[in-house]
């Protein structure tokens, strides 16, 4: 495959995995589909770092617009364009651990939630995993189902947020390539 074809394929699997990103994050605001919790503050923090919408949302959206014009035909489908594609998909793979990181975070410290009538982390530097150990899930009564929509949700950016740092750091070898070798994308006949 030629690193035109290449930095296509990889923009194009960029799209869906942005807008995963985002929507999981949007959606770690209403935990149990109200807002009134996080009208009221209770939310954790790696909710409010935005590591979705900003991480692995915006930085690799706009590397992925860069490196979607790479594999085209124009202004950007030569080398100097493959050689920006590099910067680009750097900004991208930054983007996506920061994403990465407070997925990890977020798995890690667990839900703020009610036990009994306080607002706390129950799972945070616990000794044992509560990941592990859904005995302990019970302790958090209010919102509904929270360390399952948490679970849930940080899982899926971490998933996602994995694929985009592979496909950025793919793009950034790739366009290594594109640079040094060129974007190898055929001019039809007529075109200047």
């Amino acid at each position: 495959m030629c690193t035109g074809k290449c930095s296509l394929c990889i923009a194009v699997t960029l799209y869906p995995l942005v807008l995963i990103s985002i929507i999981c994050n949007i959606v770690l605001f209403f935990p149990d589909g109200s807002v009134q919790y996080a009208k009221d503050g209770n939310i954790t923090d790696e909710v409010k770092y935005m590591g979705g919408v900003v991480g692995g949302g915006l930085m690799v959206l706009i590397p992925a617009l860069h490196i979607h014009l790479t594999g085209k035909q124009g202004c950007c489908g030569n080398r100097c364009g493959m050689f920006l594609s590099i910067a680009f998909a750097a900004v991208g793979v930054v983007g996506a651990l920061y994403s990465f990181v407070v997925a990890v975070l977020g798995l890690q410290n667990g839900p703020l939630c009610k036990v009994l009538l306080i607002w706390t982390r129950p799972f945070k530097d616990s000794d044992t995993s509560y990941l592990a150990d859904s005995s302990k899930w019970w302790m958090c009564t209010e919102p509904e189902n929270i360390v399952q929509f948490n679970i849930g949700l940080f899982s899926t950016l971490l998933v996602t947020s994995g694929l985009q740092i592979i496909l950025c750091a793919t793009q950034m070898i790739n366009g290594l390539f594109g640079c040094l070798c060129g974007a190898c994308i055929k001019k039809e006949p007529g075109m200047i």
